[in-house]
């Protein structure tokens, strides 16, 4: 073939440090659209961004030239510090080291989006902990659960 096409979409969750409730209904609009903002200037597509107060899911599509790893870095980084200078109440803020990824295919991205658009209802029933594992069982993860939460 002559050319090289891809589509690589990626279901992103991550949390706050300790899976501290940093994020507020005046705070999370502001983080989500900025996360958004570093997806899309580190040449991805951000389809959305959402969470509840203690982590964030990224519906993202990402170039095969950006490996997963690099992209949640570049994400979590770069978040990290612009959250510390415009909210100064949140100078102790900080990501958990480590994250999920979870392929999503095009027929697939219509529910996910619905899923990170309802989390708010979501975790008035379930915490953000039942939620990740039951993602990593979903996706038939090998995990011991004695080390997932660090």
């Amino acid at each position: 073939m002559a050319n090289t096409y891809t589509s690589l979409r990626y279901h992103i969750v991550f949390s706050t440090k300790n899976r501290e409730p940093w994020f507020t209904d005046e705070t999370e609009r502001q983080i989500w659209d900025y996360i958004g903002g570093i997806a899309r200037e580190n040449a991805m597509q951000s389809i959305i961004v959402g969470g509840y107060n203690d982590h964030i899911h990224v519906l993202v599509a990402i170039s095969p030239a950006i490996a997963v790893s690099k992209a949640v870095q570049m994400l979590k980084g770069a978040s990290s510090r612009w959250i510390h200078q415009t909210f100064k109440d949140m100078s102790s803020f900080a990501w958990q080291d480590g994250y999920g990824a979870f392929t999503v295919g095009l027929s697939q991205v219509s529910d996910t989006v619905r899923y990170i658009e309802g989390q708010r209802e979501h975790h008035c029933s379930s915490t953000f902990q039942e939620e990740y594992v039951k993602f990593l069982r979903k996706h038939e993860i090998d995990f011991d659960e004695r080390y997932v939460w660090g």
